[in-house]
């Protein structure tokens, strides 16, 4: 959820202040940065600093914003988005302050620099802060693409005058991937020639935020004869401020999606929403037959010019099954990996940024664990050190003697319900007020991509409220079918909040849960 705090001098930033999308919980909720640790420790950002405008990097500051009431600094696409979200909640957008990439601000101590950089939303910035006589790079998300197709590629010199910096706050998510990531260039040639192969309707799902995508989609439908219409509210907000800003102004004009149906098949060329399986989104809709605008057929098609999130499968799958008993032809980046790029670097890319800044440490962050210790291996090649491969809520101090982990601070996750920030039900950490206990054993074998309950649902405890037993063991057979993971340590990671959430919901009173799972090599029986 990228809120990273940076201080000097009892002067603190804020960078970045983002959101993720629960989709592992029932209703999908959205989650945002824990502020109980800023609190206890008497730290209060005097600016927010925004890098680009994802969602995981804006979308929790109309939420969280309101307890600083500080300056904001953003990009024009990230300012604009930004003031459509308070303006949402009622908020005045006077403290977003644009800032142009290039462009240079003093905050106190921190002199700190917007340093354009390629990624899948225009405007992304790399940020230079300097304080106490430290120089350090924030990267955020980035890639270095040749052929961004809306914006400039990257400057080398920009960032070959920065040597040497003492370091660099860097992107892990693609450490593990060899060579170069993929160009938008090249991504809107395999659109073009998969557009025009395609017969009757077309729809086209992407990140609603990649206007270099939108852009070469609508581009390619007008090459082949087909009008454009775009489906889906973020996707209509995006290109609505973009814009207005003058980054689409090749775009040929749009069809309403109530007039889609007047239109012959062949035509119709529809930018969607739903990438990834939100239950919500206008893909998911169409894959029901739930749309109010327009039925997909049989040979119709849909591309999938994204990848999947980690966690998501399970809804896209689900979306996928639903197109194809339409008749409907996918097309996805599994089958045809041209169709996406990714938005952060690959190990070349890496590698030839830090060859141009030449930085004495380096903290991996983004990613998995495994990312970020690919992300260690690579800079250490490069002699660069990497002493301390961070985790939410842990707190460094860089000085004379180089990089040392001061303290770690358990982050609980925090939901919106009911419109206002809430802990996620019995993870509210130590202090929190408990009503009785209750022990769950469940003994339980690998199925397939899933696991099954072997025998019966064991619990006992001390509650003040009753529990549906029949129900619960409903439920969680349902949950150990839907969860693909390798190992029983995963499991209980994944497992874990979906029941925390589930028992929230039918207790009146939270128990203290202590959850057991026993590994069986028994062979489940058929139907079971």
């Amino acid at each position: 959820m990228n809120l990273n705090l940076y201080g000097y001098d009892d002067h603190w930033l804020a960078l970045d202040c983002g959101m993720m999308i629960r989709q592992d919980l029932p209703d999908s909720p959205l989650q945002v940065p824990d502020l109980s640790t800023l609190e206890t420790l008497g730290i209060r950002p005097a600016a927010l600093v925004i890098t680009h405008g994802h969602e995981d990097h804006i979308g929790a500051a109309a939420w969280l914003w309101p307890k600083w009431g500080c300056p904001i600094y953003a990009t024009p696409l990230a300012a604009g988005l930004l003031r459509a979200k308070f303006a949402e909640r009622g908020l005045s957008p006077q403290a977003i302050h644009v800032i142009e990439p290039g462009e240079a601000l003093d905050l106190g101590p921190f002199a700190l620099r917007y340093l354009p950089m390629t990624h899948s939303i225009p405007e992304s910035c790399a940020l230079l802060l300097s304080a106490g006589g430290y120089r350090i790079l924030h990267t955020g998300d980035w890639k270095l693409d040749p052929e961004p197709l809306i914006e400039p590629a990257v400057d080398p010199q920009l960032y070959q005058a920065l040597a040497p910096l003492d370091l660099v706050v860097g992107d892990s998510t693609n450490a593990l991937q060899p060579g170069h990531s993929r160009s938008e260039g090249v991504v809107a040639q395999a659109l073009m020639s998969a557009i025009g192969r395609c017969k009757g309707r077309v729809i086209v799902s992407c990140f609603a935020s990649n206007l270099a995508r939108i852009l070469a989609i609508s581009q390619a439908a007008e090459k082949s004869g087909r009008r454009v219409s775009l489906m889906g509210r973020s996707m209509e907000r995006m290109v609505s401020v973009a814009r207005g800003l003058g980054y689409l102004d090749d775009m040929p004009p749009l069809v309403p999606t109530r007039d889609l149906g007047y239109l012959p098949p062949e035509e119709v060329l529809v930018i969607a929403t739903g990438s990834q399986g939100e239950p919500r989104a206008a893909l998911s809709r169409l894959a029901q037959g739930r749309h109010p605008h327009m039925e997909l057929t049989s040979g119709d098609s849909v591309i999938f010019s994204s990848r999947a999130i980690p966690g998501n499968e399970r809804l896209i799958e689900r979306v996928k099954r639903g197109l194809s008993s339409l008749g409907v032809n996918l097309m996805d980046d599994i089958q045809h990996p041209e169709l996406h790029a990714s938005g952060h670097p690959a190990q070349e890319e890496l590698t030839t940024l830090y060859g141009w800044v030449c930085p004495k440490q380096l903290i991996p962050v983004h990613g998995e664990p495994r990312h970020q210790q690919a992300h260690q291996q690579l800079a250490k090649k490069m002699g660069i050190d990497v002493p301390i491969i961070p985790r939410n809520g842990d707190l460094i101090c860089l000085d004379h003697q180089g990089l040392t982990l001061e303290a770690r601070h358990p982050q609980t996750p925090r939901i919106i319900r009911q419109d206002e920030v809430a802990a996620l039900a019995g993870l509210e950490g130590e202090g929190a007020q408990r009503h009785g206990e209750l022990f769950i054993a469940l003994t339980i074998s690998a199925s397939g991509d899933g696991w099954i309950r072997i025998g019966q649902l064991l619990t006992d405890g001390s509650l003040t409220s009753p529990l549906d037993e029949s129900a619960f063991a409903d439920w969680i057979d349902q949950c150990l079918e839907e969860i693909h993971t390798d190992t029983l340590a995963e499991l209980r990671h994944a497992l874990t909040p979906r029941l925390l959430y589930w028992l929230n919901q039918h207790l009146r009173r939270m128990p203290s849960v202590h959850l057991q799972l026993l590994a069986s090599e028994t062979k489940a029986p058929p139907n079971s």
